[in-house]
């Protein structure tokens, strides 16, 4: 037995519910005996069918054969090989579930794809959210919430090892270091240049046209006479050990404590207690001034020694000195620095001596120093607050992986500390993690 399915103006049977309605099927005996069936659908546009080009209309039955085989063989499948009326009787019934449940399954993946377009448009706008989130908190990151409901406490790092120096809790300030050896930096035939010592850093608000936050600089502090700056266009080219440009500092600098800021190098001149802002763009200096009291070239350092006793430091409240006077017998002094003309604008004095701890910087106002600079394993061992002039003892987990770590500088736009370790520039990558209750 064959089948034989007539379609008449197809193309409208799924545009309408009226047209479906009207549908028929009819099953009947040719000349030969053979059975067909007829399936009709009267148009529910055209009264009568038109004498031009089927052209059109075909192209429609093309595009939904797929389903009427589909029907087909759902018809044939209740066949028995036989004709006869149970068997129409079920074919027909065959095709109007096919039809059903097409008509069901495609109203569900409209369902469907509403509620996708729902979620997307969620996500979307939580997206834009999160985005406008991470902008506030880069620009304030000194901001933290008190999770108590309270209002927000403004001055406080997210990576603040000791938020509340009221009571034990504290944010431990973990560190994962990336390395760049110096000594592979170092010029042929250089005399002065040996990498044990020196100063690299990144000026987290670049100033002026001829520097960005990329380029990297480095100084060489063993010598007699330090007045070299070396600009490296990126760490890439740093690691190649060609600069891109030399600068030459109008006076001599003294040991590691030189930082970079906003467009200018700060640094101490050799065996003096003057503050010098040395100007990138136009390579002149643009200011000089004692720092008050201070001690100098052996008085107050480190206890590495190095003629540490001026440590200057810049983050996201400014620049700042580390360093000590007579009067505070050795013990860390901290003032605040107009970043123009180099005046104390405010000074706090610390409990704890300076040449007992091996380095220090500022974050967010907040001073932290480093316990040793040759112990492979030591801590972060003092915090001392300058909005609340409170100090106490902490215990951060520090490494020191080549065992002479003579500069550490903290670079407030990336929240990485800068370092220099016996031959080695490394970058510590300043990470949160809760810590429990530390006792002094």
């Amino acid at each position: 037995m064959w089948l034989q399915v007539s379609l008449l103006c197809l193309s409208c049977l799924a545009q309408t519910q009226q047209a479906q309605d009207r549908a028929s099927l009819r099953r009947s005996n040719d000349h030969t005996g053979r059975c067909h069936y007829s399936f009709t659908v009267p148009s529910p546009e055209e009264s009568s069918c038109s004498g031009g080009s089927m052209k059109p209309e075909m192209d429609g039955v093309s595009s939904r054969l797929t389903l009427v085989e589909a029907l087909v063989s759902r018809l044939l499948a209740g066949e028995d090989g036989g004709a006869g009326t149970g068997a129409g009787a079920k074919g027909e019934e065959g095709v109007q579930e096919a039809y059903s449940q097409v008509t069901r399954e495609r109203n569900q993946l409209q369902q469907d794809k509403e509620r996708l377009s729902r979620q997307v448009h969620e996500l979307q706008r939580r997206l834009a959210e999160l985005s406008q989130e991470a902008e506030t908190l880069s620009q304030r990151p000194c901001q933290q919430t008190n999770t108590s409901g309270a209002k927000q406490r403004e001055n406080r790092p997210a990576s603040d090892p000791a938020y509340d120096l009221g009571n034990g809790a504290y944010q431990e300030m973990k560190a994962e270091v990336t390395e760049v050896p110096a000594s592979q930096l170092i010029p042929e035939g250089s005399p002065n240049f040996t990498g044990k010592y020196g100063v690299w850093l990144q000026d987290p608000e670049p100033q002026g046209p001829n520097y960005n936050n990329k380029t990297v600089w480095r100084i060489d502090t063993v010598g007699k006479d330090v007045r070299q700056i070396f600009a490296y266009e990126d760490m890439d080219q740093l690691s190649q050990g060609f600069p891109m440009k030399v600068l030459v500092l109008p006076e001599p600098m003294e040991s590691t404590g030189a930082t970079m800021y906003r467009g200018s190098l700060y640094y101490q001149r050799k065996r003096s207690r003057s503050l010098i802002r040395y100007d990138l763009t136009s390579e002149r200096l643009a200011s000089r001034l004692e720092l008050p009291h201070a001690g100098f070239h052996g008085q107050h350092p480190y206890s590495w020694g190095g003629y540490t006793d001026i440590d200057l430091a810049a983050d996201e409240q400014g620049l700042w000195a580390i360093y000590s006077t007579n009067k505070a017998k050795g013990a860390i002094v901290i003032s605040k620095l107009d970043p123009e003309s180099l005046e104390v604008k405010r000074s706090w004095e610390t409990n704890i001596r300076k040449n007992t701890v091996a380095n220090a910087f500022i974050v967010c106002g907040r001073l932290y120093t480093v316990g040793s600079y040759t112990a492979p394993n030591t801590t972060i061992n003092y915090v001392f607050d300058t909005a609340t002039g409170m100090g106490r003892a902490v215990s951060v987990p520090f490494k020191n992986k080549y065992l002479y770590n003579s500069m550490v500088d903290y670079n407030h736009a990336q929240r990485k500390l800068f370092a220099w370790d016996n031959f080695h520039m490394v970058t510590y990558d300043i990470r949160l993690g809760k810590a429990s209750n530390s006792s002094s």
